[in-house]
């Protein structure tokens, strides 16, 4: 259904490779069988030979791979510059500047650069910077930036039908159109907001996937960082959903490096919420009771 309505370039399915141990292919085997009774898009499922996986993927050394039929890469910069032209043509608009939020009575202010608009509700998906924000109007809460940095090779293989690679104790390696491969990323917990690009990086990314690879060719083409600033909270563990006190504000943060895969759905369940007021919210299923991440204000 993703595919009828995203560019290749975009997203697309490819399968997916996981390399483990022998043992540990078996368990995730298993694994992989039981949760694709609760989602058949999974697809294929099967532990494939050495040869088969050099097949797939030619740049690896001769391992036993389970293979996933179902998986697909998604280019993350590409997806977000598609979703704001999406929005734009439906009379979405975008501010690129600092902002500040008020409660004003039982609605909320949003002010930015002299200007200020009153809402009756509020959803804040900034990241880290939720902390900031939410601490001007007393509220305290648990989310912190992460630094992660991608490499991305723009190599003369033909990578079109390659899968995506999950390698045990190493980076994901996700080949895209025309030749491009990323690999990544960095959890940098240490480093805040800071955008710069690392040797340390690219040495850590690159030397994690050598032992897995038939030969070193790849990190030999030109390459180029992305870099940038995820969120993430002390238990590691996302959040979402309405505050507590306030049930026109609603939020999400803290989902690391799964935003890509759990943000579309948690946006859809949070526009669930104030689209059907008359329903009660409780996704106690997806996480924890959301007071773990929140102080209340002192009002």
């Amino acid at each position: 259904m993703v595919q009828h309505f995203l560019k290749n370039e975009v997203y697309e399915k490819c399968g997916t490779l996981f390399l483990r141990k022998n043992s540990d292919l078996e368990e995730l085997e298993k694994l992989a069988l039981e949760r694709r009774k609760n989602a058949p898009e999974m697809g294929e499922i099967k532990v494939l030979s050495k040869e088969e996986t050099v097949s797939l993927f030619p740049l690896l050394k001769p391992s036993e791979s389970l293979y996933l039929s179902g998986g697909a890469r998604l280019d993350g910069k590409a997806y977000l510059a598609h979703l704001k032209k999406r929005a734009q043509a439906r009379g979405v608009k975008f501010f690129a500047e600092r902002a500040t939020i008020l409660k004003a009575d039982e609605k909320w202010e949003i002010v930015h650069q002299g200007e200020s608009d009153v809402v009756d509700d509020l959803v804040l998906c900034p990241g880290p910077a939720l902390k900031e924000l939410l601490s001007e109007i007393g509220i305290d809460v648990d989310v912190r930036p992460q630094k992660g940095q991608l490499l991305s090779f723009k190599t003369d293989f033909d990578t079109k039908d390659w899968p995506v690679l999950f390698l045990e104790g190493a980076a994901d390696i996700i080949p895209f159109q025309e030749g491009e491969i990323l690999i990544g990323a960095t959890h940098e917990n240490e480093k805040g907001w800071d955008l710069s690009e690392s040797e340390a990086a690219f040495f850590d990314l690159t030397e994690g996937i050598k032992p897995y690879f038939s030969e070193s060719k790849l990190i030999e083409f030109p390459y180029h960082y992305r870099v940038g600033t995820r969120a993430y909270s002390a238990d590691f563990s996302p959040f979402f959903g309405p505050h507590p006190a306030f049930s026109s504000l609603a939020f999400a943060s803290a989902l690391g490096s799964s935003g890509l895969t759990t943000g579309p759905y948690i946006a859809y369940l949070l526009a669930q919420y104030f689209n059907h007021p008359e329903t009660k919210w409780d996704y106690s299923i997806y996480q924890k009771d959301i007071n773990t991440y929140l102080k209340y204000p002192n009002c």
